[in-house]
């Protein structure tokens, strides 16, 4: 028998500086683009949502693929198309990093929620402040990290 693994990331990365250039009637082709590129390393583009200055991927990335590897052909061969779109502006580039999350399988639904509903979202709450926030919660449930 083979082997089976179930490796799903939340991966997260914004636009240089922030700009808000992903247009919203432009985001569905961005995200059809993304998931070609991930179906191309064999893996699966679960759900993917964001706004104009950011997006979210729930992506399975194969145990023979390294997550950074993965990671730097969604945003090299995206960042690549999108600079061929007519109806993109030139010279896109996606920000230097990314945040990515272990989801295990219990968790998958609140997480493509999260993604699905991101535009809501973030008319409550700035990606900057979300950020802060989520360290502040990771730093607080890990005593261990702390400076004595």
């Amino acid at each position: 028998m083979g082997s089976f693994t179930q490796l799903n990331y939340h991966v997260v990365f914004a636009t240089k500086f922030r700009n808000r250039v992903l247009a919203k009637s432009n985001q569905t082709l961005l995200y059809n683009y993304i998931g070609g590129v991930v179906r191309g390393f064999s893996g699966v583009l679960d759900c993917c949502g964001g706004i104009e200055d950011h997006i979210h991927l729930l992506v399975n990335i194969p145990a023979k693929i390294a997550v950074s590897d993965a990671i730097r052909s969604i945003k090299s061969n995206s960042s690549r198309w999108l600079n061929e779109q007519t109806w993109n502006a030139k010279d896109f580039e996606w920000q230097k990093g990314y945040g990515a999350f272990k989801v295990s399988f219990s968790q998958m639904d609140r997480v493509r929620s999260y993604i699905a509903n991101q535009e809501v979202h973030h008319q409550r709450l700035s990606f900057q402040q979300e950020y802060i926030n989520s360290r502040r919660r990771r730093f607080a449930l890990q005593p261990w990290l702390r400076r004595q």
